[in-house]
């Protein structure tokens, strides 16, 4: 009934894969060409000036956006192999050394850290070689800056190294560091507090969020209360230096702490032509309860004006100016008459000029305003003169 018959089933012919044309190459060739995508096979990027290949139907390389992208929010990378994430942010293959979380490289199983890739072929160098080169960074491997007579290597998605302004820079405003990947920030603005205070933008210290000069960190138990306030010095067993010298004069440790001897050459100064000037101690009033003790260098009621004169070493260079504002006016708190105040600098590598000169200038200058202290023609109620601020 049934009619039988055979069925010859041939194999299907084995398909052979066409490698890259370019000696030593033994990438495969990208269809419809005899090259590898590095060699050239395949579609172009269409970025102008760009010669990679395009990343499946992107038209682009994966420098330029082709391809699949990372998942991760605001990364602009491209996803490793087999995942939806880039290698910074966990996908592709990670290197197999215990406790390590970067990627693997290459055909490799660890990251270039650990060996794995290509490695530099400079004698005795064990870096890996950067890209599609066979050095790493420091030896010449990859992109060169671009900047006329620099060597460095240039850093993506730029042409230029970090010092020239290649690679990401940091956002916090007016630093010009460059950013450290993943984030957007430099190191210092990525890891460090700043000073909660407005407009400062130093390191906070301690608990309060503000830097040293608002009174962060540390302070000093002797001057704690003060508004102006030191910070606390191991060398000198948690006290500021200038209360160390003032509580303990025998310690060996208070002959290495600055006297201030140019604030006491103007002292002496003054002192040999004018009669009443107090130097260095707080000012505060016995009909005021006052929460701080503000110190100017030397000063003298006359009339109803205090003529001050503050010994600017350095040109307090190293002073808060918005501190500066304040103690002007806690000092008018004090005491709510006239104010005349000369800012005297009497560094002379700063102006080239003789140390002597300069006094003779200063008391020259008091003569003047005491003079017109005097005969009542001063009106502001604060006065600032600068001698060679």
């Amino acid at each position: 009934m049934f009619e039988e018959y055979c069925v010859e089933i041939k194999p299907k012919p084995k398909y052979k894969k066409k490698y890259c044309v370019v000696q030593d190459c033994t990438k495969g060739a990208r269809q419809f060409s005899d090259k590898c995508s590095a060699h050239g096979g395949g579609p172009r990027c269409t970025q102008p000036g760009c010669i990679k290949g395009a990343q499946g139907t992107s038209g682009k390389c994966k420098a330029h956006g082709g391809g699949l992208r990372c998942n991760e929010s605001s990364c602009k990378s491209s996803a490793a192999a087999y995942s939806d994430k880039c290698i910074t942010h966990g996908g592709g293959l990670r290197c197999s050394v215990p406790n390590c979380n970067n990627g693997a490289k290459g055909f490799t199983e660890k990251c270039i850290k650990h060996g794995g890739g290509p490695r530099c072929i400079y004698p005795n160098c064990k870096a890996g070689a950067y890209g599609s080169t066979d050095k790493c960074k420091l030896h010449g491997g990859g992109p060169r800056c671009t900047q006329s007579g620099c060597t460095t290597a240039a850093r993506t998605p730029s042409d230029k190294c970090v010092a020239h302004g290649g690679g990401l820079r940091c956002v916090y405003p007016g630093c010009k560091s460059g950013a450290r990947v993943p984030s957007d920030k430099c190191k210092i603005h990525g890891e460090k507090k700043f000073c909660s205070k407005s407009g400062c933008t130093k390191i906070a210290l301690g608990a309060k969020n503000v830097c040293k000069a608002h009174g962060g960190g540390a302070r000093c138990p002797n001057c704690i209360d003060w508004i102006d306030s030191r910070c606390a010095s191991p060398k000198h067993d948690g006290y500021c230096a200038t209360c160390f010298k003032y509580l303990f004069p025998n310690d060996e440790r208070s002959k290495n702490v600055s006297t201030h001897s140019k604030e006491f050459l103007v002292r002496n100064k003054i002192n040999e032509n004018f009669d009443g000037f107090i130097h260095d101690r707080p000012l505060y009033t016995g009909n005021c309860d006052c929460s701080h003790r503000r110190r100017v260098d030397h000063r003298k009621l006359i009339g109803n004006t205090i003529l001050a004169i503050e010994t600017d070493e350095f040109g307090h260079r190293s002073y808060d100016k918005t501190d500066e504002e304040i103690r002007y006016d806690d000092l008018y708190m004090i005491h709510s008459g006239k104010w005349i105040f000369i800012r005297f600098n009497p560094d002379s590598n700063v102006s080239k000029i003789d140390i002597d000169d300069k006094l003779d200038k200063l008391i020259e200058t008091m003569e003047i305003c005491i003079e017109k202290i005097e005969n009542e023609e001063n009106t502001e109620l604060l006065e600032i003169i600068k001698l060679f601020c």
